[in-house]
């Protein structure tokens, strides 16, 4: 049975590739488009609940516009589902060079420290196209068209897309704090396995949306009673957490309603007792 989330059919239209494979009204080769919202919520139906959010500067392949809103799947992990249309119109031509490697960031719409200027908020993750760096601060183009617009970043708080980060665990730490929110991407609200999603890709390794398809697909399954180390993963039935250290977990949840470090020990009596069970897989990326 296939899955959902990652078939990009939606009962009249389906990609391209899975011909002969799905009965589908039509056919379509998928279309790239760079999202231009800071967050774009992706959903399972045009009015559906947001499952997942995709950040400014990610790609979204398109099959069907219906409504003002999009279905199609993410080029970053093929999470499939319905997004706004006005999320996809208006991304400059330039092709994003740089993310935010910092929790929290934003764009202003002069240089310079003391200067006045709107300002835009930036999450963790978001890839942005730098045009020039001068001072201290990094141009880049947010908006084309009519009125053109471009923003100023702190240049520290970019980092190259060519140059991943070595160590998640240190990425899903600069979240810290940051609220919890169901099907969260951001530094503005995320979950379990959004802080597992924000950490892996600033590290140059895929990773899936959800906590049960990352259950599948991540690292290496350790025996019972194989003693934590920094980076492992823990998966509970629909939870997933970090482990930052052989006593202590990092994870985004709704009991602290944030992503929060808590004891191993008591995070699992915890978990257990309200009523979601043992660690159904400890695994160790490799």
């Amino acid at each position: 049975m296939t899955d959902r989330r990652l078939t990009p059919f939606n009962g009249r239209v389906a990609a391209l590739h899975l011909k002969g494979t799905v009965a589908a009204e039509r056919f379509a080769k998928p279309e790239a488009h760079r999202v231009v919202a800071p967050l774009s919520d992706l959903r399972a139906a045009p009015d559906g609940p947001r499952e997942r959010q995709l950040l400014r500067g990610e790609t979204f392949l398109t099959l069907e516009a219906r409504d003002q809103m999009v279905f199609g799947y993410a080029e970053k992990d093929g999470y499939c589902g319905w997004i706004a249309a006005a999320d996809l119109t208006g991304a400059p031509p330039e092709a994003p060079t740089h993310r935010v490697k910092v929790a929290r960031s934003y764009g202003k719409s002069t240089p310079g420290l003391k200067a006045f200027g709107s300002v835009t908020p930036l999450s963790l993750g978001m890839r942005l196209p730098v045009l020039e760096t001068a001072e201290g601060w990094s141009r880049i183009a947010w908006s084309r068209g009519a009125a053109p617009r471009d923003l100023f970043v702190p240049s520290g708080h970019l980092a190259p897309l060519d140059s991943p980060e070595t160590e998640p665990v240190r990425v899903a730490e600069r979240l810290i704090h940051t609220p919890y929110l169901w099907g969260g991407n951001s530094a503005f609200g995320i979950d379990c396995s959004g802080l597992v999603q924000a950490a892996l890709p600033a590290c140059g390794i895929p990773c899936p949306g959800d906590s049960d398809l990352q259950e599948k697909g991540l690292g290496d399954t350790l025996p019972p009673g194989t003693p934590p180390q920094r980076g492992d993963l823990m998966f509970w039935k629909g939870h997933v957490a970090w482990v930052a250290d052989r006593d202590t977990l990092l994870h985004a949840n709704a009991f602290h309603m944030a992503v929060a470090s808590e004891p191993i020990a008591e995070a699992l009596r915890r978990i257990a007792a309200q009523g979601d069970g043992p660690v159904t897989r400890h695994a160790r990326l490799t």
